[in-house]
Order: structure tokens, then C-alpha cells, then sequence
């Protein structure tokens, strides 16, 4: 059994979300993986998370993805916990790479189950979560429920709560009203944790979300821990500073970029001299004038 205040603390803060690195021609640069890793840790992120999106797993075979989790648990060590993460398994493949993740020594798997044409229903998804968390712990991730609405979300929640306790934590996507209800409801019995942006941390922080995907934990670790120091100290004017100082402004940079936000934070891994810019295609990948481009826009605002 996990113990679920280790769980908790280890995702309370600044997260880092891992991104899978690429060389130019397309193969994983696993060396910058773990020079990713080894920032992410002395910035203070006690948590490695795998995600479907941007570990790029829509983009690698089953057996990239098996290895990319091994070399995340063995590098990292046990300095940090490590969820790893599935992509669109249906119920026999998840429990498959429940055994393999335990098997590596990954302490939490993010469950993405397949909901194509809406065909999933609040009790076969909890049946889903339950089943794979007898294996391993699991992570819920929200952005499965988005297509369906709040309601079938929080169903979800629900209906897992009653029949899952493997289950120990969730991470929201959804935001808004959801959000809100949902970490009321589940925060005395999972780690809740918002995706990437301060600001999505501070929609729900008050409902009881104990961490946040952080893009600036793995680039420029001061200001993720200003604002969790903000945030701790309970002083919001500080945090919301933070925000409009910082992550406005970054975000709306790197989500004008040719190939969206993912290119242009691949592009500011390469300026810290962490990775590469490159991703696989047919993801495109920014050019050489695009990345100056993109390092004056950043120094202008002081973000680099």
C-alpha cells in the first residue's frame, strides 16, 4: 500500500511535467531526458511526471513508451517520485503496463483510457481505475471527461471514489466549476494537482489542490518557487504578480509559435541547454530564425 502522505507531499508544489526529447532525426535523446530529470529535481520538483501529452506518446510505439518509463525510474533514482503514464489502453493493455511500471519501480500510473464515440459510461471507467489500481496506484487525468461535460465527470469521480481505494490522486484539466467541485469532493482521500499555469493552480488552490504542473520549474525554477512561496505564505497579490508578470506573458509567446505552445517550450529547453528543440514529425519543429525570433521576445519580457 502507498502511503498517501508521501503521495501528497510529493506532489504538493511545482510539478514538472516530463517532456520526451528528440534528436533531429527523430530518435529520443535519452541523455537529454536525463539531463531533464537531473534540472527538474535540483529545481526542486519532487515529482517526475509522464503524461500522454507531453511526453509526446501519441507520437511513440509501445515499446518507446516502456522505455522512456524505465530510464525516468532508473535515472531519476528514488530522488524524486515518478508517475508514469499510459495512452488510450483499453483495460488488458493498462493492467499489462500496470505490471511492467511496478515491475521498473514507477510508483503511480496515470490512467488515459480510450473514450472514442463516447463509448465509456461512469461505471466502466471506475471499473477501469479500480482494476489497474490493484497493481499499481493510479492517477486519474480529467482531460478523458472534457468531451463529455462536468456532469459525466464528476460521475466519474464519484463512482470511483465509492469503488477504487487503489486510487490516490488526480490531475485536472478541465478547470472552471469542475475543478472547484471536484477537489472539494476528493480532497480528503486523493492528491489533487492542476495542469500547467499558475493560474490554473490558483482557480482551484482554495478548494484544495496541492500542486501544479509547472513549465517554469524546468527552465527557470526561481519563479516557480516564488510563487509557490506566494502561495504558502498566503499572500495572493504576490502570486497573482507572479502571474501577470511571468506566466501572461510566456504563455502568450509560446502559444503563437508555428506548431503551438510544444514547439516553442521545446525551443526554450534548448536556449536553457537542457534538450534540443526538435520534435518528431510530423510535429513541427521551429527553425533557426523562429528560435531567435522567440529568445528576443523572451528577453524583451525578461523571462530569459
Amino acid at each position: 500500500m502507498v502511503d498517501s502522505n508521501w503521495v501528497r507531499q510529493s506532489l504538493t508544489g511545482p510539478v514538472s511535467s516530463v517532456r520526451t526529447p528528440f534528436l533531429r532525426d527523430g530518435a529520443i535523446d535519452y541523455d537529454g531526458l536525463r539531463r531533464a530529470i537531473d534540472f527538474n529535481i535540483a529545481a526542486g520538483s519532487r515529482t517526475m511526471l509522464l503524461t500522454a501529452g507531453d511526453s509526446h506518446y501519441f507520437a511513440l510505439s509501445d515499446d518507446e513508451i516502456a522505455e522512456v518509463t524505465r530510464v525516468t525510474v532508473e535515472h531519476t533514482a528514488r530522488r524524486a517520485l515518478v508517475v508514469a503514464a499510459d495512452r488510450h489502453f483499453n483495460t488488458g493493455q493498462a493492467l499489462a503496463f500496470a505490471d511492467y511500471c511496478r515491475g521498473v519501480g514507477a510508483d503511480m500510473l496515470m490512467l488515459m483510457p480510450p473514450d472514442w464515440a463516447a463509448s465509456c459510461t461512469p461505471e466502466t471507467l471506475a471499473a477501469h481505475y479500480a482494476i489497474v489500481s490493484e497493481k499499481i496506484p493510479v492517477m486519474l487525468v480529467t482531460n478523458v471527461f472534457i468531451p463529455r461535460g462536468e456532469a459525466f465527470g464528476l460521475a466519474v469521480v464519484e463512482q470511483t471514489l465509492e469503488t477504487a481505494p487503489g486510487v490516490v490522486a488526480i490531475k485536472d484539466d478541465m478547470l472552471g466549476t469542475f475543478a472547484r467541485k471536484m477537489a472539494l469532493r476528493v480532497r480528503d482521500r486523493w492528491a489533487v494537482i492542476s495542469g500547467g499555469q499558475k493560474q490554473n493552480h490558483l482557480n482551484i488552490h482554495p478548494y484544495g489542490c496541492d500542486g501544479y504542473l509547472s513549465t517554469f520549474v524546468t527552465f527557470r525554477p526561481d519563479v516557480a518557487q516564488r510563487y509557490w512561496a506566494a502561495i504558502t505564505r498566503n499572500d495572493i497579490p504576490a502570486a497573482v504578480a507572479l502571474i501577470r508578470d511571468f506566466d501572461l506573458p510566456f504563455f502568450k509567446i509560446v502559444q503563437r509559435q508555428p506548431g503551438g505552445f510544444d514547439a516553442g517550450i521545446h525551443g526554450v529547453l534548448e536556449m536553457a541547454g537542457i534538450c534540443e528543440r526538435w520534435r518528431r514529425p510530423p510535429y513541427y519543429s521551429l527553425s533557426n530564425l523562429e528560435m531567435e525570433q522567440l529568445e528576443t521576445d523572451l528577453k524583451a519580457m525578461e523571462i530569459l
